[in-house]
């Protein structure tokens, strides 16, 4: 198989490296820095097993940035561009996909475009009457970011949305990729798909939203979380994982997703889609008040990125509970050693850990770190188990 991948972030470069161990894949991205660090077989996002799976793997793999030399003879074009919801004016911005297609669908017809990036409910049956094409498949992805290869290889499940031989097909080249075996597949309608996405990470943040209000409750009422938690979680319904208090869900996909399944909800009776949404915002509002109530005159945010061993920080919690201190008028510092820039938010960017560690009244860590041992008395996080 000749096999494009249109994006090369954390999903585009995990799904083109699991295919290219057997096929042919060319990957497709705007940023020349991005390919030709893939081409040098280095990873331009942060995750182990991509780094090593680059640099030690025989891989059929070559980043491009000519579109015409992507699309050309292509079986199947897997788009894994960026999407995003604006919650002020109900739009999904799914340009980058409509553009996608739109290519390949005037430069190679017969490819059979599979959409990975998140879409609305009811998008892909859209697009298929939209541009005149039947060969528009949606593939929902469940990657975590610094997670993204091992959890193509060790995949949960693999959904796709049509019922056909070119969906088995697909299907069975990812799971041809994979190192788990028998990996469950489930061939459900495109609908059906995308709106497995949206509710599969609803739950998700529903989860963090409610160990959160746990956290919350314990803390204003000064009881021990940890014991709380562990308690309820022995349950084997409920099972000891997502378990560990943040500061809110961000990221990628679950602040959209969430936003955007309650879009759908418009006339739909509900109750807990909004309750998630709401649930996150006054988690933000209220770290931030235990941070004020502190009286600092200087707050050290120590990272902004959402998880351990991650490089993203794209609506990562941290940010809205900075915003809030700002609003107060104390003096914010920032320590991101992934941040090229003097300032974020206007705020400094310190990358000196001692010079951070000492200007800091309060150092605010949405996880925890060794490095920051030496002034646990200046820490203030939630993180119980130093994991995600």
């Amino acid at each position: 198989m000749k096999i494009t991948v249109v994006g090369a972030g954390y999903v585009g470069l995990a799904n083109a490296v699991l295919l290219a161990q057997a096929n042919e894949v060319v990957l497709l991205d705007i940023v020349k820095e991005k390919t030709d660090l893939i081409n040098q077989r280095k990873s331009p996002i942060a995750d182990d097993l991509l780094e090593a799976y680059l640099a030690n793997h025989a891989l059929n793999l070559t980043a491009v940035t000519d579109k015409d030399f992507a699309y050309k003879d292509a079986d199947y074009v897997i788009i894994a561009t960026p999407t995003n919801y604006d919650p002020e004016d109900n739009f999904f911005d799914t340009s980058a996909v409509d553009g996608v297609i739109a290519d390949v669908t005037a430069i190679n017809p017969g490819a059979v475009i599979v959409i990975k990036s998140t879409l609305p409910v009811g998008y892909t049956r859209e697009a298929k009457e939209r541009f005149g094409s039947d060969k528009i498949i949606f593939s929902p992805e469940f990657l975590r970011e610094g997670k993204a290869l091992h959890d193509n290889l060790y995949p949960a499940r693999i959904v796709v949305g049509e019922k056909s031989e070119r969906a088995e097909k697909f299907a069975a080249l990812l799971a041809a990729g994979a190192i788990r075996e028998k990996v469950p597949v489930l061939l459900t309608g495109s609908t059906e798909a995308e709106a497995i996405k949206l509710f599969a990470n609803s739950y998700l943040a529903l989860r963090v939203a409610y160990f959160n209000e746990l956290d919350t409750y314990a803390e204003v009422r000064g009881l021990d979380t940890k014991e709380i938690i562990e308690g309820v979680c022995l349950d084997p319904r409920i099972g000891d994982h997502y378990n560990n208090p943040s500061f809110g869900y961000g990221g990628y996909c679950l602040p959209k997703d969430t936003r955007q399944l309650l879009a759908n909800y418009e006339d739909v009776p509900q109750c807990i889609m909004t309750a998630i949404v709401d649930s996150n915002n006054k988690r933000k509002d209220h770290i931030a008040e235990m941070i004020i109530q502190k009286k600092p005159k200087t707050v050290g945010i120590y990272r902004l990125t959402m998880k351990m061993d991650s490089d993203n920080f794209r609506q990562s919690a941290i940010q809205g509970v900075m915003r809030r201190i700002k609003d107060q008028g104390i003096e914010v510092l920032v320590y991101e050693p992934n941040l090229q820039a003097d300032r974020f938010f206007d705020s400094p960017v310190i990358r000196d850990l001692t010079e951070f560690k000492e200007k800091s009244d309060v150092i605010v860590s949405n996880r925890l770190s060794t490095e920051l041992d030496d002034v646990q008395e200046k820490v203030y996080t939630r993180d119980l188990y130093r994991r995600d």
